[in-house]
């Protein structure tokens, strides 16, 4: 019981803080490209990282485990935050937070095929009515729609999932903020060169929301929601964690309304509540 309700309770936290992400990216590509956001982002959290794996004299990964946490990279630490940021120049924060309805759903199927789970046919049927409904909502003709950024947070949402199923299984062996840590760490060698290639020629132009937002992705997006969110689902469970997704489009689309005045449309609500409860039932016969 304590272990279950200590898997939760970082489980929220992590969904909490993920929740803030696509504002604070919404507010930082205001005043940096997204390459140099998404390489910015990587290499401050790495340093985070590796002073914590050092501080704590942690044993390198064993070379077994490199495949895994080239995956995680892959997903959570480059394809995720360039792919939102990219598609955020083309869409609200409030519009891309009803894709995160979705990501539940990527994980589990990410889940399925690496794990080799065989989930009951309703599991198929929520699938599908959930992925028919966020298709729907993002050709709707509400006003914020864009093709491109629609097709961006899709193509994110689908490697995020990868890199949260592959992390989190990861995460049982290493734990969870080691996972993130070397994960930040292998990605490194890549994101350094491109954050000095994409470097600000100047910084006066650079207001200080877009600081602000520069600073919550790469400390708490990128580094500490890890922590919270592969711990909650190394000790309570990836099902049965990873169900506090579905929380996270109603926290970000109370962010986006409050903090970024942004329009929160009545469709944006329905679709969201419609994709969660879909969600919910998908996970639940899974």
């Amino acid at each position: 019981m304590q272990s279950a309700g200590s898997g939760w309770g970082n489980g929220l936290l992590g969904v909490i803080i993920f929740s803030g992400s696509l504002p604070a990216t919404r507010v930082a590509v205001g005043g940096f490209s997204a390459l140099f956001l998404t390489s910015a982002r990587a290499v401050i959290a790495a340093l985070l990282g590796a002073a914590l794996l050092g501080l704590l004299r942690q044993a390198r990964p064993a070379r077994k485990d490199l495949a895994s946490l080239t995956i995680v990279a892959v997903g959570v630490v480059v394809g995720f935050p360039l792919l939102t940021a990219l598609a955020l120049q083309h869409i609200t924060s409030a519009h891309s937070i009803v894709f995160i309805g979705l990501l539940p759903l990527s994980t589990a199927v990410f889940g399925v095929l690496r794990g080799g789970e065989r989930p009951q046919p309703l599991f198929w049927l929520f699938a599908v009515i959930g992925s028919a409904t966020v298709v729907g909502f993002a050709l709707s003709n509400d006003g914020a729609t864009s093709l491109t950024g629609d097709l961006l947070m899709v193509a994110a949402i689908v490697l995020c999932g990868l890199g949260y199923a592959e992390g989190a299984a990861l995460s049982r062996r290493l734990g969870g903020w080691q996972v993130i840590s070397w994960a930040l760490l292998l990605a490194l060698p890549l994101m350094v060169p491109i954050m000095l290639w994409t470097w600000p020629s100047t910084w006066s132009g650079v207001s200080a929301p877009a600081w602000v937002g520069l600073a919550y992705v790469s400390v708490f997006s990128m580094f500490v929601g890890f922590i919270f969110w592969y711990r909650g689902l190394a000790i309570g469970g990836i099902a049965r964690v990873g169900q506090l997704q579905q929380l996270q489009p109603f926290f970000g689309l109370a962010l986006a309304g409050f903090l970024l005045h942004e329009p929160v449309a009545w469709s944006m609500i329905a679709a969201t509540v419609l994709v969660v409860v879909c969600v919910f039932f998908a996970r639940r016969f899974a």
